[in-house]
């Protein structure tokens, strides 16, 4: 027998009623309680994009993510990207890309999340045809999706289409570094330089995957372990030097882009 009840909120505990006429769960029987959805939950197995190993709870947290949204509304996939699928438990929030042609209310979605699991969550939605638009074109799209958890199986096909006014556009948020270092942190200044060398190699056609920007920071920078700029240990002078040089190579590069796009008819 199984019965659906509701949780009330009690003075010391919560409770759950049951109708009294009943059949079967006798008083004083144990029983077993479980969320009505988890069926659901159990059943939607997370599809796993270039992730070698992750911990079990995060694997759960991942079904429980997917049977939230999913039970809120029907969307065509939900992909997890980010810190989360990072060895430990080091992440801020939860990066969630939420695929579906209508959009939605994020941030009634955010605070569901916040009050079901007790994580932040930071969520986008995108169309079909947005995500690929910005994977064609926006490197830090690629480097997002170079690794995920995904509710449906994924599968891109794309070939780098390169909007050099968008990258234009992209490789000045990068600008904010050189203008502001002394009073930026070090997860600030590597995420602005995490930008600009995204920008970089999606310009050399090469792929773009959160450890090939990091390997190349490290070599372009000469730091022995990506945690000295997150940790804003690097030396100033040196350090902006050679981030000019390579801003100013990126930057003439994208201007050269746009000199020979083809004019419009």
């Amino acid at each position: 027998m199984e019965l659906i009840a509701k949780i009330s909120k009690g003075t010391l505990m919560d409770q759950i009623y049951i109708p009294k006429n009943r059949a079967g769960l006798e008083t004083g029987s144990y029983v077993i309680i479980r969320p009505a959805i988890l069926g659901q939950e159990q059943e939607t197995k997370p599809n796993f994009y270039n992730i070698k190993n992750i911990e079990p709870i995060k694997v759960e947290i991942a079904r429980r993510i997917f049977g939230i949204i999913s039970s809120i509304f029907d969307c065509e996939n939900i992909i997890i990207v980010g810190s989360f699928l990072d060895k430990g438990f080091n992440f801020n929030d939860l990066d969630i890309v939420i695929i579906n042609e209508s959009k939605i209310n994020i941030k009634s979605l955010e605070l569901t999340v916040k009050s079901k699991l007790g994580f932040n969550s930071h969520i986008i939605c995108l169309s079909n045809k947005e995500l690929l638009a910005g994977l064609r074109t926006d490197p830090l799209y690629q480097a997002m999706l170079s690794r995920f958890v995904s509710k449906q199986r994924l599968i891109f096909k794309i070939k780098d289409m390169p909007d050099y006014k968008i990258l234009d556009l992209h490789l000045l948020k990068s600008q904010f570094l050189i203008d502001n270092f002394d009073i930026l942190t070090g997860k600030e200044k590597y995420s602005l330089t995490r930008n600009l060398i995204a920008i970089k190699l999606f310009l050399e056609n090469k792929k773009i995957t959160n450890e090939m920007i990091d390997s190349e920071i490290m070599r372009l920078f000469k730091l022995k372990t990506i945690n000295e700029l997150k940790d804003n240990i690097i030396n100033k002078l040196e350090f902006l030097k050679r981030f000019k040089e390579i801003y100013k190579k990126t930057f003439n590069k994208i201007m050269e882009g746009i000199k020979n796009e083809p004019k419009p008819q």
